[in-house]
């Protein structure tokens, strides 16, 4: 495989990431440089690591966990997408607003947006493709572009107010729903 089809490969499994990283900068408003490295060294580490476990895993074990991949996938990402929407109607945000960037909701955003990476992985193991090349393109690219993610969310909440939490709750359900249906037709 050539490294053009890698590289439009990366970016195309980064585009969840990404949107994940604007409704993460438009919640956080301010997201401090520790923030938004976390946000991007996770992203790009599942993404980078999911392929691996991918090609590893074989055929037999990737085809039982692609019969519910999607499944999971929509339910983490309804989960954090009903949480924003519903904290975006509140009159007075709490003082000690939850932190997406850690915790729980850091892994859930992190296994959601790096699923389909696994199916990557198991494809290039099928067709005898080295591994870690393509991993580490898809990592760095992901933390790239929840990078400029978190940057533009910002950007956009400051403008927009808490137009862009909704927003971004409804695009992270949307993503959910997209992965679902993905694979249901």
């Amino acid at each position: 495989m050539d490294f053009l089809t890698i590289l439009l490969t990366a970016f195309a499994l980064a585009m969840d990431a990404f949107a994940v990283a604007l409704s993460a900068g438009a919640v956080l408003v301010r997201a401090s440089a520790r923030q938004t490295f976390r946000l991007s060294f996770h992203f790009g580490f599942f993404q980078f690591f999911m392929p691996i476990v991918g090609w590893a895993a074989g055929k037999e074990a990737v085809q039982f966990i692609s019969s519910y991949d999607h499944w999971v996938a929509f339910a983490m990402l309804a989960v954090v997408g009903g949480k924003m929407v519903y904290e975006s109607f509140e009159r007075e945000r709490p003082k000690a607003k939850g932190d997406m960037t850690r915790g729980t909701s850091l892994l859930i955003l992190s296994l959601a947006t790096s699923i389909d990476s696994l199916a990557v992985g198991l494809s290039f193991g099928l067709l005898r493709i080295p591994i870690i090349l393509p991993s580490m393109l898809i990592g760095i690219v992901t933390a790239g572009m929840t990078f400029a993610g978190m940057r533009l969310g910002e950007r956009f909440s400051r403008i927009l107010g808490k137009r862009v939490e909704l927003a971004g709750g409804i695009i992270l359900i949307g993503i959910g729903v997209r992965i679902l249906l993905e694979h249901l037709s």
